[in-house]
């Protein structure tokens, strides 16, 4: 009785998983969601900051180039916006690094109208995904924001990554290089051990006899007073 119900349970509800739709659940990563913010001008920097809230993604400021590839490093965001002018590194070298670390990186460069030129060359260098030149709105960014999710394009600087910051590279190893020793005195200064008095050698070599002998003989002295084997009498003449 108990086995046929089940039977006849099982039957009723196979065709109806058959024609039940499939359920396609989609995740965003935290990763898609964050955004780097790595640009010198607070005005700017806040303008986007503001518009990726409004977005709702988070986002971290700098206007250091070793942050911002420190920063990537550890939290791989969905999207950079840099500029040129940061502190350390500049924002071409800090792009380039990140890129190096990741092909995957999407960099936006942001640019003043009088600098676009400069813009232009290291975004194509660093393989930018877009550039935006301020003052920004959130309607430039609209505009391109679907460009910047695109096929990333090479970035053919990389091959000249080491010759972009020599000096950086040669403080780094001066800082690495141990001081030199001080120079040795010359030989003429190193004073004669065998010109030393024969007397003086003499006079050591009896004290050092000596003044071993004395003090065992104290102490034998002191032994003998203090068990009674030798007492003090005062002599009255």
């Amino acid at each position: 009785m108990v086995i046929g119900f089940y039977i006849k349970l099982i039957s009723d509800t196979v065709p109806f998983l058959n024609k039940a739709r499939s359920v396609h659940i989609i995740m965003n990563s935290q990763e898609q969601n964050m955004a780097l913010v790595a640009i010198s001008n607070p005005i700017t920097s806040g303008r986007i900051s503001t518009i990726m809230k409004e977005k709702n993604w988070t986002f971290v400021k700098t206007s250091d180039g070793d942050e911002a590839v420190d920063y990537y490093v550890k939290n791989k965001p969905g999207i950079v916006f840099i500029s040129l002018d940061l502190s350390t590194i500049n924002g071409h070298v800090t792009a380039l690094e990140i890129r190096e670390i990741d092909p995957g990186a999407r960099i936006v460069f942001i640019s003043s109208k009088t600098r676009i030129s400069k813009v232009e060359d290291a975004a194509y260098s660093a393989g930018a995904v877009g550039i935006l030149t301020t003052p920004l709105t959130k309607t430039k960014i609209n505009e391109k924001w679907d460009n910047f999710f695109l096929e990333i394009p090479e970035a053919p600087g990389l091959a000249d990554l080491d010759t972009l910051y020599p000096e950086i590279k040669e403080k780094e190893e001066e800082e690495n290089i141990l001081p030199p020793l001080p120079p040795l005195p010359p030989l003429t200064q190193i004073p004669d051990i065998l010109n030393f008095p024969q007397e003086n050698k003499r006079k050591r070599k009896w004290i050092r006899i000596i003044l071993p002998l004395v003090i065992l003989s104290s102490l034998t002295l002191y032994f003998l007073l203090n068990q009674g084997y030798i007492k003090i009498t005062k002599y009255m003449p």
